[in-house]
């Protein structure tokens, strides 16, 4: 059983030798010594690359059947969860629930530090607890240095639910053990202020969320190409997005665009079966069901209506 208490073994509390004359750098060598270091965030990323597409698939699937997925933090680990889940609903036109992320602490710990209660391993199996976990759905346990007690109790109370768990840390599985059914580590070694784990660990683990959520949101069907074709239409910049996206991919003016944006209820997905199948709203919203909301798959089954 890991210690959770003792850390001074951890690859994350080590000193970088790179870093040991911090304090007596020009800004200039401030700046380099960081770019380097944060070379290896993008390497240890690179490293995790097989767990990570395992992540993607067996994630992917459980939405697919109805689950959600939930990131599970404290402190920075926390806040880039809620960071990312809060992005899927303007990006791929999700409901809020669909990603959710849970920190130690609540909506008060975004802003404002509250590390100590990232101690209570009961409270991250209560956070699991009153969300209902199921067999559907998918926990992320984030936590640089792998020991945060908070996330331990929500992987393990995830586990007891038959949920997947998935656990994220910038430390060896020899230095903490955990029972998850995806181990993802992202080794960026010691930081260049040591143990600040917002540094580097943090970096990494934005790009790891990164390519979940969003190869996720591939494999459901919620991109074409690499356009984000369920993209919100909320505020002028998303909806100049959605008008170019149709643009580029169809031909049409930006005028036409416009009017074939509103007629599908701004739904980009929407608007460009509708132009390449000849079908009103109606058929093609029947189509995308049928289809499970994949562009490419609802275009085929389409050919069948012969509106081409």
């Amino acid at each position: 059983m890991t210690d959770l208490h003792e850390r001074g073994h951890l690859l994350t509390e080590q000193v970088n030798p790179n870093s040991q004359n911090l304090d007596q750098l020009s800004c200039l060598e401030l700046v380099e010594i960081f770019n380097r270091e944060d070379e290896k965030a993008v390497a240890a990323v690179a490293a995790a690359k097989i767990q990570l597409a395992q992540a993607i698939e067996h994630t992917a699937e459980c939405l697919q059947k109805g689950g959600r997925l939930f990131y599970v933090g404290a402190g920075t680990s926390g806040r880039l969860g809620v960071l990312d889940a809060a992005e899927c609903p303007p990006t791929f036109c999700t409901p809020p629930e669909l990603v959710q992320g849970i920190i130690a602490g609540g909506a008060a710990a975004l802003v404002r530090s509250s590390e100590d209660l990232e101690d209570r391993f009961q409270d991250g199996e209560t956070a699991i607890q009153e969300r209902q976990i199921t067999q559907l759905d998918v926990v992320v346990g984030i936590t640089a240095g792998g020991t945060t007690p908070y996330v331990h109790g929500a992987i393990n109370a995830a586990r007891q639910r038959g949920a997947t768990t998935i656990f994220i840390a910038c430390v060896p599985a020899e230095q903490v053990s955990i029972e998850a059914d995806i181990d993802i580590r992202l080794l960026t070694g010691p930081e260049v202020l040591a143990g600040s784990t917002r540094l580097k660990a943090g970096t990494a683990t934005k790009l790891a969320l990164n390519i979940l959520s969003t190869g996720v949101m591939v494999r459901l069907g919620k991109v074409y190409g690499n356009r984000m074709v369920d993209v919100a239409v909320t505020n002028n910049k998303l909806r100049d997005r959605a008008l170019r996206i149709l643009q580029d991919l169809t031909g049409l003016s930006r005028e036409a665009s416009d009017f074939l944006l509103e007629r599908s209820g701004k739904w980009v997905k929407l608007a460009l079966l509708m132009h390449w199948t000849g079908l009103d709203k109606e058929q093609s919203l029947q189509l995308l069901s049928e289809n499970q909301g994949n562009l490419r798959a609802a275009i085929a089954s389409g050919k069948n209506y012969n509106k081409f």
